[in-house]
């Protein structure tokens, strides 16, 4: 039998998807410029005005759709041929499986599939097409976008621990662990094991052994860090 993979974990937040095209919620210029949260992302707002909610939602499906994968979404399924590699996103695009990588986990969504207000289990796949007010799932209930909203629980955090936890390397790329809880999930990893930051901004909350920052554009760092992790891997063979 071939000898076991090692496990990378990758988590990946808004800056890989920023680098083609999809704007950031935090960054000055980002979506939340243009919107409040209140008023366009949590239950309160769905039920206040819905219309609004899905017109937010249409429009950044919309971006998604046209927008393309970078370098950096293009490395992390480069890494599959020699890594086991688990891939769990904050993003709600599907740029990471349009890149080639499989082992993907959405921990808020994904914005390409809506589901039923009565049943969050089944998802419908719905592409680029617009949900507006009316538009019904099998249940009779109204669609709304598969994504989870702020004030909501984020149900897959418990098997994207599970996931860290078996990590031999484990990556953060275009997140500085400023949103919870997914920062979290640095600290469900082994400490002995490598682990590397690829962000634009600075660390400021961040305090981890064998941690590396690898400053700058993920498109940039990213293939950089993969083509020394396959060095290293070949060296040791």
């Amino acid at each position: 039998m071939p000898p076991k993979k090692r496990r990378i974990v990758a988590l990946t937040g808004a800056g890989i998807s920023a680098e083609s095209g999809l704007g950031t919620f935090r960054d000055k210029g980002g979506l939340w410029d243009e919107h409040d949260i209140n008023e366009v992302a949590t239950p309160e707002a769905w039920n206040k005005n819905p219309k609004l909610v899905l017109e937010f939602y249409d429009k950044r499906r919309e971006l998604c759709v046209k927008a393309k994968p970078n370098e950096a979404h293009f490395a992390l399924a480069k890494l599959e041929k020699h890594f086991d590699v688990h891939v769990i996103t904050q993003n709600i695009d599907d740029l990471h499986e349009r890149a080639g990588s499989k082992n993907i986990l959405h921990l808020h969504g994904e914005i390409l599939k809506a589901r039923s207000v009565n049943d969050p289990e089944k998802l419908y796949h719905i592409g680029g097409k617009r949900i507006k007010l009316g538009d019904l799932a099998p249940d009779g209930h109204q669609m709304r976008p598969h994504v989870v909203w702020f004030g909501e629980a984020v149900p897959k955090m418990y098997e994207a621990e599970d996931i860290v936890r078996e990590a031999d390397i484990f990556i953060v790329i275009g997140t500085s662990l400023n949103v919870y809880p997914a920062a979290n999930l640095i600290y469900a990893s082994a400490a002995n094991i490598p682990k590397y930051i690829v962000d634009l901004n600075e660390l400021t909350n961040v305090k981890y052994k064998n941690l590396t920052h690898l400053k700058g554009k993920a498109s940039e760092r990213l293939p950089e860090l993969v083509d020394t992790l396959i060095k290293d891997l070949n060296n040791t063979k």
